[in-house]
C-alpha cells in the first residue's frame, strides 16, 4: 500500500501565507485600555440614563475610532480618527434618508459605493473615511435608528471623538516622542544595511525595510503640514536628521558593490546616533571612532555618517533651507486638489469605484428580492471584503469567513449567556481590548474579535439575542461569495497580474532617471527626488508582489514568476545611485554616449516587460566587475535584459 509523503499532504504555500499570523509589535497597553474605557464608558452612560440604545451606537462609533487609530504622531492621529467619524455622520445621515424605501435605498446605497470606492484611491485616511462612508450608509439604511434623524450621528461622531480625547490625554507628556522613534528606526534600519553591505542576499531584503521606514517617517513628519514651511522647532530638527540619513541610504550601494563587509564601527555609529535621535539629545555624541577610509566607496560612506553626526549634535537648525528630499512635500491646498483631479480622472478609481458599486448592488439587489432578515449585513461584508488597498481580495474573503465563524462561536456563549444591563459593560471591557492587541496579526484575527462585539451592540438596539447568529453567519457566507464571484472571479483585472505593468513603468522611470543622475547642470536635490520615488515605486511594486503571492493558482503562480526582474530593478537602480555617488566624491563622469545606450537599453526592456507572458530564471554564472564606473549598472542591465530575453 502506498503512503503519500508529508509533502503531498501539506496545505498549499498559498494558503499558508493567508493563514499565517503576521508578526505584531509588542502589545500596546495603553491602547488597549483606551479600547476598554472607550467601548465600555458609553455603555455605561447609556444604562444609567435609561437609554442603552444610545449607548450602543456610541459605542459603535468608538469601535471605529479605535480601528482607525493607527498613526503614530498625536498630529496625525487627530487627522486619522476625526476625519473619518465626519464623514461616517454623513455616511449615517444618508442611510437614514432612504431607510424603509425599498428601491430608493438600494440606488442610495449604490451611489454610495461608487463614491466610496473611487476616494479610496487618495491615502490611507481618505480609504478609512470611505470605507465608514458605506458603512454607516449601510447602516443607516437597513437598521432601525432612533429619532430625530441628527441623533444617531451625533452619538457615533460623539463615540469615536472619545476615542481621540482618550489618546490625546497623553500629548503633553509624550509630545515628540513617536516622531523621533520613528527617525531612530529608519536610522537603525539603515545601520542593518550597511552591516548587510557585501551580503547580496541579505542587502536586498533590507533595502526593502529601509525605503518602507525611511518613506513612513517621512509621511509621519510632513505629509499633514499645511503649509510649506509651518514645521516646529522640533520638527525642523528632525526633518534636518532625516535629511541627512538620505545620504547614507544613497551611499549604501556604493559599498555595497564594493563587495566588501563594512567596519563594524560604521553601523554602531549609526545606531548611536539613532539612540541620540530616540532620547533628544543635543551637543557631543559618544560614538565609536571611524576607521580611516581606504577607498573612494568608504569615504562616500564615511563622509556621510560624519555629516548626520554633526547635524544631529547641532541643537538649533534654521528652518529656511530644512525641506523633505523624497519630493513628499506639498501644501494642503495642492494635495487636495491634486487628489481631486486624480479621483476625477484616472481610471484607476473609476475601476475600483465601479468593482465595488456592482459587487454592493447585487448584494442589495439579492436581499430585496430574498427575503433575508437584516439584509444589511451582506452587504457590509461586501463592503469590508473588496478593500484591495487593505490587502488581497481572496484573501480577505477567505478571512473574514474564518474570522466570522470564530467570532460567531464566541459570539453565541455571549448572547446565551449575558443578559442585557450591565454586564454587557463588563463584556464590551473585556473584549475591546482584544481589538489593538489582535490586529496587527491579521485581517481575520481581527474579524474573530469584532464580530461578537457587533453583534452584542446589534443586541442592545434590536433584542434579538442568539437569532442573531445563524442569519449573521449566512449573510457573511453570502456576502463573501458576491466579493469572490463578482469583484474577484468574473472582475477581468483579476487574471492580469499588475507586478509586470508596474514594473515595466519602474523599468522607463529608470532610464529616465539614467539620463537625470549624469546629465550637466542637473540639480541635486532633482536628482534625489527622483531617485527616491524610483525607490518608493519599488516599494509598493514589492508590497504588490508580495499581496499577489496569497492569491491561489494561477495568479500566485504569475506573480512569484516576477520576484527575478523585481530584484533586477532595484539591482539597476543600486548601481545607478552607486555610479552618482562616486562621481559626487571625485570620480570622472561617464561619457553622455554611454548614458544615452544605457538608457535605450532600459526603455527596450521596458517594453518588454510591458508585452511578457512568462520570464526567464535570472542567470546564476555572472562575471566578475571591470574596472569602469558604469561596469556594475551594465550588468545589471543585461542580468535584467537575459531574464526577459524572448524565448
Amino acid at each position: 500500500m502506498s503512503h503519500k509523503s508529508s509533502a503531498d499532504l501539506a496545505p498549499p504555500d498559498w494558503l499558508v501565507r493567508n493563514l499565517r499570523p503576521q508578526a505584531a509589535p509588542p502589545v500596546n497597553r495603553a491602547a488597549a485600555a483606551r479600547a476598554a474605557i472607550a467601548m465600555a464608558l458609553p455603555l455605561a452612560i447609556g444604562l444609567a440614563a435609561g437609554h442603552v440604545a444610545y449607548g450602543a451606537l456610541a459605542a459603535i462609533g468608538a469601535m471605529n475610532g479605535i480601528i482607525s487609530d493607527t498613526a503614530d504622531a498625536y498630529r496625525l492621529r487627530i487627522v486619522h480618527i476625526a476625519v473619518p467619524q465626519f464623514v461616517g455622520a454623513v455616511g449615517i445621515v444618508l442611510g437614514t434618508l432612504v431607510y424603509g424605501r425599498g428601491w430608493y435605498a438600494v440606488v442610495m446605497v449604490v451611489v454610495v459605493a461608487l463614491v466610496s470606492g473611487m476616494v479610496s484611491t487618495i491615502g490611507a485616511v481618505a480609504s478609512v473615511s470611505a470605507l465608514l462612508l458605506l458603512l454607516y450608509c449601510i447602516i443607516g439604511a437597513g437598521l432601525p435608528l432612533p429619532a430625530p434623524w441628527w441623533l444617531p450621528p451625533a452619538l457615533m461622531t460623539g463615540g469615536g471623538l472619545l476615542v481621540l480625547l482618550l489618546t490625546l490625554l497623553a500629548w503633553p507628556l509624550r509630545a515628540g516622542r513617536p516622531e523621533r522613534a520613528s527617525v531612530a528606526r529608519a536610522y537603525r534600519a539603515v545601520a542593518d544595511l550597511l552591516a548587510a553591505c557585501g551580503d547580496p542576499d541579505r542587502y536586498v531584503g533590507l533595502r526593502f525595510d529601509v525605503t518602507q521606514a525611511l518613506y513612513k517617517t517621512y509621511d509621519l513628519l510632513v505629509s499633514h503640514r499645511v503649509r510649506h514651511h509651518g514645521q516646529t522647532r522640533e520638527l525642523t530638527r528632525l526633518l534636518a536628521q532625516l535629511n541627512a540619513l538620505t545620504t547614507i541610504v544613497d551611499a549604501a550601494p556604493v559599498a555595497h558593490y564594493a563587495a566588501q563587509p563594512m567596519p563594524p564601527e560604521v553601523p554602531e555609529t549609526i545606531r548611536r546616533l539613532a539612540d541620540a535621535i530616540e532620547t533628544g539629545r543635543a551637543g557631543p555624541l559618544d560614538v565609536p571612532t571611524l576607521p580611516p577610509a581606504a577607498t573612494s566607496q568608504a569615504r562616500a560612506v564615511e563622509h556621510a555618517v560624519r555629516h548626520a553626526a554633526e547635524v544631529i549634535s547641532t541643537p538649533d537648525i534654521d528652518p529656511s533651507p530644512v525641506d523633505d528630499r523624497l519630493g513628499v512635500q506639498a501644501t494642503l491646498r495642492s494635495r487636495a486638489a491634486r487628489a481631486v483631479r486624480n479621483v476625477v480622472l484616472c481610471t484607476c478609481s473609476w475601476r475600483y469605484g465601479l468593482r465595488l458599486a456592482i459587487c454592493v448592488a447585487l448584494a442589495q439587489i439579492l436581499v430585496s428580492v430574498i427575503e433575508v432578515p437584516r439584509s444589511y449585513w451582506v452587504a457590509l461584508t461586501v463592503a469590508f471584503v473588496l478593500k484591495p488597498d487593505f490587502g488581497s481580495v481572496f484573501s480577505r474573503a477567505l478571512l473574514r469567513a474564518l474570522g466570522t465563524v470564530v467570532g460567531l462561536v464566541l459570539a453565541a456563549a455571549v448572547l446565551t449567556e449575558v443578559p442585557i444591563g450591565w454586564w454587557d459593560v463588563l463584556v464590551m471591557a473585556v473584549l475591546a481590548p482584544l481589538i489593538p492587541i489582535v490586529t496587527p496579526r491579521g485581517y481575520g484575527y481581527q474579524t474573530a474579535v469584532i464580530t461578537p462585539m457587533v453583534l452584542l451592540l446589534i443586541d442592545i438596539l434590536t433584542h434579538q439575542g442568539t437569532a442573531l447568529v445563524l442569519p449573521r453567519f449566512l449573510d457573511s457566507l453570502m456576502g463573501c461569495a458576491i466579493a469572490l464571484i463578482a469583484g474577484y472571479l468574473l472582475w477581468p483585472e483579476t487574471w492580469h497580474t499588475r507586478v509586470g505593468h508596474r514594473l515595466a513603468t519602474a523599468v522607463a522611470n529608470t532610464a529616465m532617471y539614467v539620463d537625470t543622475a549624469f546629465a550637466p547642470g542637473t540639480d541635486p536635490v532633482t536628482r534625489a527626488r527622483a531617485r527616491h520615488r524610483l525607490y518608493r515605486d519599488l516599494s509598493h511594486i514589492r508590497t504588490e508582489f508580495q499581496r499577489a503571492l496569497t492569491e491561489p493558482p494561477p495568479m500566485g503562480r504569475r506573480a512569484a514568476a516576477w520576484w527575478p526582474v523585481v530584484v533586477a530593478v532595484e539591482r539597476i537602480v543600486d548601481a545607478t545611485t552607486a555610479a552618482r555617488v562616486r562621481v559626487c566624491h571625485g570620480a570622472a563622469p561617464p561619457p553622455q554616449a554611454e548614458i544615452r545606450q544605457l538608457s535605450a537599453q532600459l526603455r527596450t526592456l521596458a517594453d518588454r516587460v510591458r508585452a511578457a507572458e512568462s520570464v526567464n530564471a535570472a542567470p546564476s554564472d555572472l562575471p566578475e566587475l571591470g574596472p569602469g564606473l558604469l561596469e556594475p549598472l551594465r550588468q545589471e542591465v543585461a542580468t535584467a535584459t537575459t531574464i526577459m530575453a524572448p524565448r
